[in-house]
């Protein structure tokens, strides 16, 4: 129980290790949170740093998604501990105790955790997003669109398992209140194209 515990506790810290912020200082580049939107994610890395910084943050955000829980996975099998350690690693990077709890909004990093814990979910998750992108060319929608998605995808390629079922339906509504201000721009028309 204690060694469950702890090792929800790690992942949340793997969690707090922001990508985009690692990326940027060591690139020499702004502080993300001073920048467009204030998102510490790829997306805004992606407006202001350019395509290298922006598929750098991307591939450390995923992978540390991907990291928590397979350490996790390496050590129990227990649906409850690694349905746990995927929904602590998703808030560590929404609120990372390295960087005063000022996060990103999850997305790759949730599609790291996908990826390790039922791999159907994140490619069905991935053509989900593709697809919005594609023919809106709105990554918040994209990503709205997917997480409003994701617990349906799980709890039908994992044949209704509770546990991780109900961590991708609060990961879910967490993306989706994180997303909240981007609603709101385009609700109103305001909000930046990829590619913009």
């Amino acid at each position: 129980m204690i060694i469950d515990i702890l090792l929800i506790v790690l992942a949340y810290l793997i969690g707090s290790v922001s990508g985009a912020l690692i990326v940027s200082k060591m690139m020499g580049l702004p502080d993300p949170r001073t920048q467009g939107s204030g998102n510490p994610g790829a997306t805004n890395v992606l407006r202001y740093s350019g395509k290298k910084a922006a598929l750098l943050t991307l591939g450390l955000d995923v992978f540390k998604g991907v990291i928590a829980v397979l350490m996790v996975k390496f050590m129990t099998m227990e649906p409850i501990v690694l349905a746990g350690a995927g929904l602590a690693v998703f808030l560590g990077h929404l609120y990372p105790i390295f960087f005063q709890f000022r996060g990103g909004k999850g997305v790759a990093t949730a599609f790291g955790v996908l990826l390790i814990l039922a791999w159907p979910v994140s490619l069905a998750v991935l053509a989900t997003w593709l697809i919005m992108s594609l023919v809106f060319r709105y990554s918040s929608l994209a990503a709205i669109t997917a997480a409003i998605l994701t617990p349906g995808y799980m709890f039908w390629f994992t044949d209704g398992m509770l546990e991780y079922t109900l961590m991708a339906f609060l990961i879910s509504a967490l993306l989706i209140w994180r997303h909240r201000s981007n609603i709101y721009k385009l609700l109103n028309g305001q909000e930046d194209k990829i590619g913009d």
